[in-house]
């Protein structure tokens, strides 16, 4: 596989710097690295969370390989976690900085993180390059306007690899016609509109193996697969459409379950979807499914979903609950209609309780993904929802306290119309200097008054199937990020599947399965 191969001098080097536990499997990089591979290029990886070393005495690695171009994935902004405030830039600012002084290669940023906010990121990290989304089709153009093989020797030989000047970098070509790049012209930071794959099953997503998924599955519990990109839904607070693009873009049913087919061969059994929400369309999701069933996936896997009440019935439940589907987060946000219609979602609570149902009745465990706070919020409101959750009697709630205001939503558009953040009493965490939003900055209505999480937590009232958002018990702790408690079940216990679900089962003293 490329990613155990010992390249000396490889075209690109990506590096995954994310070691949060438990780990992720980095997917952007993965279906990258096949797709750069596929096209020819000489690629290696260093995964950081695989092999924390390879970041120590970086210089000495860097000496080692002098790669032509280093990419750096950057998934998260920070944790979306207002309790937490735990951003990251400042550590992809670092590891810029780091490898610049060890080598003159051009570095460019790329994944979901970026695409949130690629000029600023792009200012503040000192990268000479930025892909807004998509990379597959993007870096390929961008490494035909590199002189790669030129800079390569000017990197080598020379003495002092501190920098070398960024016209080094390039041909006389112009950049204007790149998608989604993002780069220096003078002083100024220059941004093309992204583009989108639209045949995305030529991209060959299937030939997984350019990081190791079995490390990911035995150290996090589950692989990743995804069945389309792209986000058409008008959620007011949702970044997918600023990073996935506004149109759906759907993989062929048999593409994706080879995908997971490839991945079963590699012992890995327990899967979760990476789609906004897998059952939108419904016409593909069920394809999929079918697909599924046909080849006998059904009775070999486990797998789990993010989905939209709008239209599960029993009928689609039951086509899941054959192909293998163990477990469904419904990103409902809230129950009360009006609060609903203010979030963007085009659905009521009549469809909560007819998805919740339809799954009771074929033996899928539920959990309800609630987001509290948002415009309009009221302590009337949050009353009324948690009484209708509990009558609702789903596997597990997730309860976030606070929206992220992410650039580029609607929600983002309404709180700069307000007038200065630090003045907005909406708004907690960084108010200042932040009109960009790169820092965690939250909505929290303030027509919840004073301590609305105890409020919130009275309204629970110990009520052991909700994970509240103060992070107080580890085994109902709702930020997963560096979650030792959910490390341990899985590493040491054997627990596979998604996180709240391994949570439930730890908790409902069920073994792993």
């Amino acid at each position: 596989m490329l990613s155990k191969m010992k390249l000396i001098n490889p075209d690109i080097l990506l590096i995954n710097p994310n070691q949060l536990r438990p780990p992720v499997a980095p997917l952007a990089l993965e279906y990258l690295g096949a797709s750069l591979g596929k096209k020819g290029y000489r690629v290696l990886l260093w995964d950081f969370c695989r092999n924390p070393r390879l970041g120590f005495n970086l210089k000495q690695n860097l000496e080692k390989v002098r790669p032509g171009l280093i990419g750096i994935t950057f998934r998260n902004l920070d944790d979306a976690y207002l309790f937490s405030g735990r951003e990251f830039l400042s550590g992809l600012k670092n590891l810029v900085k780091e490898i610049k002084k060890s080598n003159g290669a051009p570095v460019v940023i790329g994944g979901t993180g970026f695409s949130l906010a690629p000029r600023e990121i792009l200012r503040v990290t000192g990268a000479d390059f930025g892909i807004w989304g998509e990379g597959e089709a993007s870096l390929p153009q961008l490494l035909a306007k590199l002189e790669v093989q030129s800079l390569r020797f000017k990197v080598q030989s020379s003495k002092n690899t501190s920098e070398i000047p960024q016209s080094a970098f390039l041909n006389p070509q112009s950049l204007s016609d790149v998608p989604g790049l993002v780069w220096r012209e003078g002083k100024e930071i220059r941004q093309n509109p992204p583009g989108y794959i639209e045949d995305l099953d030529d991209l060959g997503l299937e030939n997984r193996g350019f990081i190791d998924n079995r490390f990911y599955f035995l150290r996090g519990g589950m692989g990743g697969f995804e069945s389309k990109r792209g986000c058409d839904r008008s959620c007011v607070f949702c970044a997918d459409p600023v990073t996935k693009g506004r149109r759906l873009r759907l993989r062929s049913p048999e593409s994706v379950a080879e995908e997971v087919r490839k991945l079963l061969t590699l012992g890995v059994t327990h899967f979760h979807t990476c789609d906004s929400e897998f059952n939108h369309p419904r016409e593909h999701a069920e394809a999929v499914c079918r697909e599924f069933i046909r080849r006998g996936l059904g009775r070999k896997i486990r797998w789990y979903a993010y989905c939209t009440p709008a239209g599960f019935d029993r009928e689609f439940a039951r086509v899941m609950k054959a192909a293998g589907c163990r477990g469904i987060n419904f990103g409902t946000d809230h129950t009360e209609d009006s609060m609903l219609r203010k979030l963007g979602r085009d659905y009521g609570f009549t469809e909560i309780e007819r998805a919740r149902e339809s799954c009771r009745k074929e033996g899928i465990v539920v959990m309800l993904d609630l987001l509290l706070g948002g415009p309009g919020e009221t302590r009337n409101t949050l009353s009324e929802l948690i009484k209708k959750i509990k009558k609702l009697d789903p596997e597990r709630v997730g309860l976030s306290l606070g929206v992220r205001v992410y650039p580029g939503t609607a929600l983002a558009k309404k709180v700069v119309a307000e007038g200065e953040l630090s003045k907005n009493v909406n708004l907690h965490g960084r108010r200042a200097n932040n009109n960009s939003f790169r820092q965690p900055v939250f909505f929290l209505s303030e027509k919840l008054g004073r301590n609305p999480l105890n409020f919130l937590q009275e309204l629970v009232g110990g009520d052991r199937r909700f994970f509240l958002p103060s992070g107080d018990e580890a085994e109902k702790d709702y930020n997963y990020d560096d979650n030792d408690f959910i490390s341990r079940a899985i590493l040491k216990e054997g627990y596979r599947g998604a996180f709240w679900e391994i949570l439930r089962r730890k908790a409902e003293g069920i073994k792993p399965d």
